[in-house]
């Protein structure tokens, strides 16, 4: 079950950080890894993480598409599978953040934050359903703040929540495939994706909510994506808080 040598695995927003990371991670255990950017502002970074996979000893293939259209969700596992075949696994870590007060939240933000954190999420677990492999693995990436009390993160957390529900749906019709459906929630993480919605002080308070003082680092939720895509496929349809006591549910 540990063997991931010439599995596929496509990773929803691997250009950088959590994705990227685990790409390379998997590339050097031998894995066949879809890179998937969202815009050119993206795509070099990409590049950079496909370079990575190969020479850690993995197979890789970029591909651009907003994921916010079902086409591109669509046209991302196509283009998959027509390089390497059906995949084995499929992890979407792509996401956007946004922390305001509900009285300043407009129309617009509001869509594309459900659009970007829900609707993505949503079609990207339909295509996966269809794609994968018996045996094969599904993880969503969401977030701590789902078991926090607090403002102002009512449209970011709000957007997320929905995902839960649908890893769990998915997990339960796919019974009889043994496919693993499974959701991850990290803390807040140490990288550039948090930090412009936050101000040092919130970074500070953010920090002293944890055991260690510090943030969440993607060096520490990788491993947990690996065991999940490996030994770990008896958890199926959870949602695992992964936030030094961050928060807890």
């Amino acid at each position: 079950m540990a063997d991931l040598d010439g599995k596929v695995i496509i990773i929803g927003g691997a250009s950088r950080n959590l994705g990227g990371l685990l790409a390379r991670t998997v590339g050097a255990r031998g894995a066949k890894v879809v890179v998937h950017h969202n815009s050119d502002s993206s795509a070099a970074q990409a590049k950079d993480t496909a370079a990575a996979v190969r020479e850690a000893g993995g197979e890789s293939l970029v591909h651009q598409a907003d994921l916010t259209a079902v086409a591109g969700v669509e046209g991302l596992f196509a283009a998959a599978r027509e390089r390497f075949g059906a995949p084995y696994a499929a992890v979407n870590t792509a996401g956007m953040v946004l922390k305001k007060p509900v009285t300043e939240v407009t129309e617009d933000e509001y869509d594309r934050m459900f659009a970007v954190n829900s609707k993505a999420a949503y079609f990207f677990l339909r295509e996966a359903a269809k794609e994968v492999t018996d045996g094969g693995k599904i993880i969503t990436i969401l977030t701590s703040l789902l078991a926090a009390y607090t403002g102002l993160y009512s449209v970011y957390a709000g957007s997320k929540a929905p995902v839960e529900h649908f890893t769990r749906a998915l997990s339960k019709e796919l019974f009889g495939r043994n496919v693993s459906v499974n959701a991850v929630a990290p803390g807040p993480m140490d990288t550039p994706f948090f930090y412009p919605a936050e101000t040092d002080e919130s970074v500070a308070f953010h920090k002293s909510s944890a055991m260690n003082g510090d943030l969440t680092k993607i060096e520490d939720i990788v491993p947990w994506l690996e065991f999940l895509l490996t030994d770990g496929w008896w958890a199926n349809g959870q949602t695992i808080f992964l936030n030094g006591g961050y928060t807890t549910r």
